[in-house]
């Protein structure tokens, strides 16, 4: 037995398959103008045509007008409620043979109105039982039920002494109360249609001739005694009773069985809910009322039904003439299905069970169709059959010209006609028969396999099939040939990040194989171009600039005509570290931090040993920091950062180092602030001396911010005269203080003092600066002081006699009606020039000059006025970037824009110095970029920039610390800076007299 779909190609004829059946409609009266349309829709080739049929009576198009085909699609337009309602059918037929589709109905949903009419009404006793009926009025369709009490839209609540029952309409009052007196409508709803209608009222009255006594209940809801029960469906059940008192309803299985988790009890028990109905739920179900004068029991049982459903189908089938068929097709059903057989969409009369068999002949062919039907449904299920007689031919499956074949190897031959009925088959190689010995064998399907083949097997193969309607041939050569070797594959390697190599596969082969070489990285076919990788025509396989993720399993694929060999080699790529992970801090002091983290990926070589890294809000950059361990191997996970600030926010990365390198940073550690101490540190540079008269000036640097070690930082000026033996102490709770003025009236001239200044802050005192001597100030004396020139911007004074001057005085204002903008500048005697800062560019000043001594101070020399020149631009260089290659340093920035009010620039000026040395170098540069060589030594560079203009030298950007270890790693780092703002400047040379004195 051959499928159909292996012996007819695409061009061949074949029957009707369905795409699309007809469905059942369900279409509301009021819906009768439009139109109603039943699918129907078929492949096939030739496309086949339509018929339909309403009860088994074929439908004639040609003669009615209401009806016509679209497609397949009936549609049928001016619907009749009467006419058109029914059981339709469609059936698809082209010359390949007919087909029938499964039944479809079409009916009609209705609604009618109740007969109008007045309804009687119905008087009871207090306590006693009723039943209004609703007498529904004719309809299709499913219905819903509901009463209304006297008036719209006050409906009847169901308890459980009121009932509506979804069967038959009727409403059911267990035991009347008074307050049951009124007027009740019975409302009914069609839930296709949505249609209501009411019927006329129906008044309840009570009998005025007693109380109703007790009575045990009278079930008077009741469900059949036998109700079927489609599988997947939701089963009702409903049961109600009158009586006095109002009676309890319950319910339960015949069986014992409890009921399942799903089942649902509704309106006070009166509704049993069965949903998913499946075969374990059949059974006898009883309903029991009771009261305490008695209880009355209904039982029914629920029989389970299905549908029929294929279990077993026939597929469509090729026979050779007189084969013979056999197709069987099953379903199951409840009740079990009945089977019928279709040729065409007619009947063959002889067949009543599942199965048929027959042997076949040309008149045999065409569409068969099995039926299984059982009193709930009907299913159909189409195979075609095609009977075939034909010879032998070979087209689409001839032997191939030439077969190539490795020595050693087994060879197949097919030899597969396409016959009706099978061929037998002849093998010949040259003009000889071939027969079966210990290599060589000849199946039954025509197969010839050629165990071992040498050079001597090579030659012409021919196969002859045969059957009683012809003859036919096919004849192919067999080329054997040496088998392939790879002499030269790849070889396990490691390698460093971004080398190259040549991975190789060099081949010896027979000279009349085509050979072709292919290469997969990790299971993935690598194509040409494809980035790193680059395929060479001889086989062998490049990767430049190797990366970590090239590491894996090579594979050189070599394919001939005959075989596929392949040579495998493991590449290790090797690489620095990948960055650690999850730096935390766990532990902080006022010196140290306990670190701990994750590491990361070896990258092929084994991690030696971890560098640490801190920032600080008062750092540019990262800085290599101390710790315990000096060095930390590369199993090590934590370690303690040493000789840190007391209150100073840090933050953390950790750098993972191997043989390749260092490699990238770990994510940076959240903000830690170290805990408060005691200061450290001294203030430097402590001095002071002159004042005015009865003054002792001390002043000193300040401590910087970073090392003030906690909150409320403070200094302390100690200070006492020669001889004394206790110091006079004085606070001072400003960190950035750098003077302090002592003013007594008893300090003696030119007095000498031993002077020292300490820290302090919220955790307690700190050190003092080492002691030294200052003088207070002289007793003052007049000089006379002459002004030999004046310029726009400076001007020269002499003094008359230097014996005992001290310095001078300059004195500036910008406006004489305005005496509170006055500013003094004082200068040393051995100074001849001053530069005034603080002035406003572009604006008018006047200027005037006075020396002092320990006399005192002398007169003023007349005023004079210059203006000074637009002030340089108040922006410093921004966007800063720098690169640093061994000591090659490369700095560029963003050109400064002068505004109208500001002095353009003329170019730029670079200052730099080592941390460890005073020396300023500097550096001009009339573009936006500068190179500068830093030796390679164990110091940091600190470099700023500022513009120049004819205003002066503009804000400085911030300072760019080059760090040795940035040095040292021949990295690279850019950086954004923002500016600070500069005073404007005023050059004021002094030239000084002797004093007269």
């Amino acid at each position: 037995m051959f499928l159909l779909t292996d012996c007819l190609d695409s061009g061949s004829y074949h029957g009707p398959r369905w795409r699309m059946e007809p469905g059942d409609l369900f279409i509301p009266v009021d819906s009768i103008e439009e139109e109603a349309t039943l699918t129907c829709d078929a492949k096939g080739t030739p496309p086949p045509q339509y018929r339909w049929s309403l009860n088994g009576t074929l439908i004639n198009l040609g003669l009615d007008r209401r009806r016509r085909l679209s497609g397949g699609n009936l549609i049928i337009s001016s619907l009749d409620r009467y006419q058109d309602v029914g059981i339709y059918q469609c059936m698809a037929y082209n010359t390949g043979g007919a087909i029938l589709s499964r039944r479809a109905s079409l009916q009609f949903a209705y609604l009618d109105h109740f007969k109008v009419h007045t309804r009687s009404a119905v008087s009871v006793r207090e306590g006693q039982g009723v039943v209004l009926l609703c007498g529904t009025p004719t309809s299709s369709g499913d219905l819903t039920y509901a009463w209304v009490f006297n008036e719209y839209p006050y409906f009847v609540q169901q308890d459980n002494r009121r009932f509506v029952s979804q069967q038959t309409g009727n409403l059911y009052i267990a035991k009347v109360e008074p307050s049951d007196v009124g007027n009740y409508t019975c409302a009914v709803m069609n839930s296709i249609t949505k249609g209501k209608v009411q019927s006329s009222p129906t008044s309840l009255i009570l009998r005025t001739d007693g109380v109703m006594g007790e009575y045990e209940p009278k079930i008077e809801v009741n469900f059949p005694d036998n109700v079927p029960a489609a599988k997947g469906s939701t089963v009702t059940l409903e049961c109600f009773a009158l009586g006095n008192p109002v009676p309890e309803i319950t319910w339960r299985r015949a069986n014992g069985v409890p009921f399942p988790s799903k089942v649902k009890m509704k309106y006070s028990n009166a509704v049993l809910e069965i949903p998913s109905f499946q075969q374990d739920d059949t059974g006898g179900y009883e309903c029991v009322a009771e009261n305490k004068m008695g209880k009355n029991t209904a039982t029914g049982r629920l029989a389970f039904y299905a549908k029929p459903q294929w279990i077993q189908t026939m597929k469509d089938t090729a026979l050779a003439i007189e084969e013979r068929l056999d197709w069987e097709c099953r379903a199951n059903g409840r009740p079990k299905p009945s089977y019928t057989w279709l040729k065409n969409g007619q009947q063959l009369l002889s067949e009543v069970n599942c199965r048929l068999s027959s042997a076949t002949y040309k008149s045999d062919a065409g569409m068969y169709q099995c039926v299984a039907e059982n009193k709930h449904g009907v299913i159909y299920f189409a195979a075609e059959l095609m009977v075939l007689a034909s010879p032998p031919d070979f087209t689409g499956n001839v032997l191939r010209a030439l077969l190539k074949a490795k020595a050693g190897t087994t060879v197949t031959l097919e030899c597969k006609p396409q016959a009706y009925p099978i061929a037998s088959i002849l093998w010949k190689k040259g003009n000889l028969p071939i027969h079966t010995n210990d290599r060589i064998t000849l199946s039954p399907d025509g197969t010839l396999r050629l165990a071992n083949v040498s050079k001597s097997d090579a030659g012409s193969y021919t196969c002859f099939a045969r059957n009683r309607f012809g003859m036919s041939s096919t004849t192919g050569r067999l080329l054997v040939t040496d088998p392939t070797r790879i002499i030269q594959g790849p070889v396990d390697m490691e390698i460093i990040v971004g080398e190259s190599i040549v991975l190789p596969c060099q081949v010896a082969s027979d000279p009349v194989l085509d050979v072709s070489f292919s290469w997969a990285f990790n299971g993935q076919l690598i194509a040409k171009g494809d980035g790193h990788f680059e395929l060479r025509t001889a086989g062998d396989l490049m990767i430049r600039n190797i990366q970590l993720y090239h590491a894996g399993k090579y594979i050189c694929v070599v394919d001939t005509d005959v075989e596929s060999l392949s040579a495998v080699a493991v590449l290790i790529v090797k690489g620095p570290p990948s960055p650690p992970d999850s730096v935390t801090v766990e532990e902080v002091t006022d010196s140290t931090a306990q670190l701990a983290w994750s590491p990361g990926r070896d990258n092929g070589s084994p991690i030696t040993n971890y560098l640490i890294q801190t920032r600080t809000p008062f750092t540019v950059g990262w800085q290599r920091v101390n710790t315990v361990p000096e060095i930390i191997d590369g199993n090590t996970l934590t370690a303690t950062v040493v000789d840190l600030n007391a209150w100073v926010e840090y933050e953390f990365r950790v750098l993972a180092k191997n043989s390749v390198g260092v490699g990238e940073p770990s994510p940076v550690s959240v903000k830690t602030r170290t805990e408060d101490a005691v200061p450290d540190a001294a203030p430097g540079d402590v001095g002071g001396g002159g004042g005015s008269r009865s003054e002792l000036v001390i002043t000193w640097e300040p401590v910087p911010e970073e090392l003030q070690n906690g909150e409320s930082f403070g200094y302390i000026i100690a200070f006492r005269a020669f001889g004394e033996v206790s110091w006079t102490h004085v606070a001072t709770s400003a960190p950035g203080a750098s003077r302090y003025v002592y003013r007594n009236d008893s300090i003696a001239p030119f007095s000498p003092f031993h002077v020292k200044v300490g820290t302090y802050n919220s955790k307690g005192q700190g050190p003092f600066s080492p002691v030294i001597t200052i003088y207070s100030a002289e007793i003052g004396n007049g000089m006379n002081v002459w002004c030999l020139s004046r310029a726009p911007e400076a001007f020269t004074v002499l003094e008359e006699d230097k014996d005992h001057e001290s310095g001078f005085i300059v004195v500036y204002w910008e406006d004489d009606t305005k005496p509170e903008t006055m500013g003094k500048v004082r200068v040393p005697w051995n100074q001849t020039s001053v530069t005034v800062s603080g002035l406003a560019g572009n604006t008018q000043y006047f200027l005037t000059v006075s020396a002092f001594n320990t006399a005192g101070t002398g007169p003023f020399l007349p005023a004079i006025n210059v203006t000074t020149k637009k002030p340089p631009p108040s922006q410093p260089p921004l966007n800063v970037e720098w690169t640093l290659i061994g000591s090659h340093l490369s700095l560029y920035w963003e050109p400064v824009v002068a505004t109208e009010s500001e002095s353009e620039v003329t170019g730029y000026q670079l200052s730099y110095t080592r941390q460890r040395h005073k020396e300023v170098n500097t550096l001009t540069t009339a573009n936006w970029t500068a190179e500068l060589t830093l030796p390679e030594d164990d110091d940091d560079y600190i470099i700023r920039i500022q513009t120049l203009s004819e205003g002066g030298l503009g804000p400085a950007s911030e300072p760019i610390r080059i760090h040795q270890l940035s040095m040292s790693a021949r990295g690279s780092r850019s950086w954004s800076l923002d500016a600070s703002p500069l005073s404007l400047l005023l050059a004021i040379t002094i030239s000084t007299f002797r004093s007269t004195l």
